[in-house]
């Protein structure tokens, strides 16, 4: 009986080791996930601000060409009578 725990203890000992040898290439890559997202979080925001210049520069040339048409058609009424 003590030498299956002997060896049971001993193959326990190996286990732990190499999981604690793997554990640092683990946090590696945990972290190089998180600055990727942070990343990635940091573009999206640069984007959603780029998006909302664009929106509201569009808004402004639709109004521009609005306010272009009626004086058009204000012009045309006013020549036509």
């Amino acid at each position: 009986m003590a030498g299956i725990l002997g060896q049971w203890s001993h193959e326990m000992k190996r286990v732990i080791l190499a999981f604690m040898a793997c554990l640092p290439l683990a946090a590696c890559g945990l972290s190089e996930t998180a600055v990727s997202a942070a990343a990635g979080g940091t573009s999206e925001a640069v984007q959603a601000k780029e998006a909302l210049k664009t929106e509201a520069r569009v808004k402004q040339q639709l109004d521009a060409a609005a306010t272009l048409d009626a004086q058009r058609r204000q012009a045309a009424d006013d020549s036509s009578q």
